[in-house]
């Protein structure tokens, strides 16, 4: 099939099939520049177009106060901020270094806090960067300790390009935990080396239990070469059922809107579970 961009109102229909299947955090998209993330451009219509479920939040990823005023327009209770661990990655991700970028977010974050808005906090890079190789755990700690600091009340930590494995993980893990409490830290494994779901295996040991997922493996990064999608979500949901933890998700309708979108993209479900059925 060929790829195609999706379109606002297939983007709004993916976040209500989600929300009907049992997700109750769904990312909607981002407050970023149209010039660098194209496809991010119509977040503002895709919000005005959902309708949205009590108990459900909605959360959106903003770099700066430009991204967190569309935000507030947009009526959103949640966003997201990102900073790297990797100097390398924050140079051209953002074209500053990673103190630069979590200062710039001080404002972000007392704003938001005046207008009620919860944040959310990503590390990218927390197990290699496509520029730098190897990213010390020790940076990943005090990268998330400013973000937890800074008021942001839990911190996702990224595998940007999904190399990392699960004894590496593990460290990395429990090296954040010395800086940031465990129960506010969240995984965030992308499956590039197919590693993700090992990695979070591994680390739900630890004591974390929030954990990011894509529907159909989707996504990547606009500036990590290679970076496939998330752990997709249908298959993360599989795996818990298997360990008799209960998510609250419907399989099936996880499965439906993963089929779904990526027919509208014009791909097949980057997913072991939604591929696996369509060969039944």
């Amino acid at each position: 099939m060929k790829r195609r961009p999706c379109r606002p109102t297939s983007r709004s229909s993916l976040i209500e099939r989600l929300a009907a299947a049992g997700c109750r955090t769904i990312e909607a998209g981002s407050f970023v520049s149209p010039k660098w993330v194209p496809r991010m451009a119509d977040t503002a219509e895709v919000l005005s177009r959902i309708s949205r479920v009590s108990g459900v939040s909605y959360p959106v990823l903003v770099p700066n106060m430009k991204g967190l005023e569309a935000a507030i327009a947009a009526q959103c209770d949640e966003i997201a901020v990102f900073a790297s661990a990797s100097e390398a990655f924050s140079q051209r991700n953002i074209n500053c270094s990673i103190s630069e970028s979590l200062d710039r977010f001080a404002p972000v974050l007392a704003t938001a806090r005046d207008h009620g808005i919860r944040v959310r906090g990503y590390v990218s890079c927390v197990l290699g960067c496509p520029y730098q190789g190897a990213v010390d755990a020790k940076e990943v700690a005090s990268v998330s300790r400013r973000l937890f600091e800074a008021g942001c009340y839990e911190i996702s930590l990224g595998d940007t390009i999904g190399t990392g494995t699960p004894f590496a993980a593990i460290r990395m893990v429990e090296t954040v935990a010395e800086n940031v409490p465990v129960e506010r830290l969240a995984l965030h494994f992308h499956d590039t080396y197919g590693q993700a779901l090992a990695n979070i295996y591994a680390c739900l040991g630890l004591g974390v239990s929030v954990v990011d997922a894509a529907v159909g493996g989707i996504g990547g990064c606009p500036y990590a070469k290679g970076a496939t999608g998330n752990v997709a979500t249908e298959d993360l949901v599989y795996m818990l059922k298997g360990m008799d933890v209960e998510t609250g998700i419907d399989l099936s309708q996880l499965i439906d809107a993963a089929q779904f979108i990526s027919e509208k993209l014009g791909k097949s479900p980057n997913s072991h579970l939604a591929c696996s059925l369509d060969r039944v």
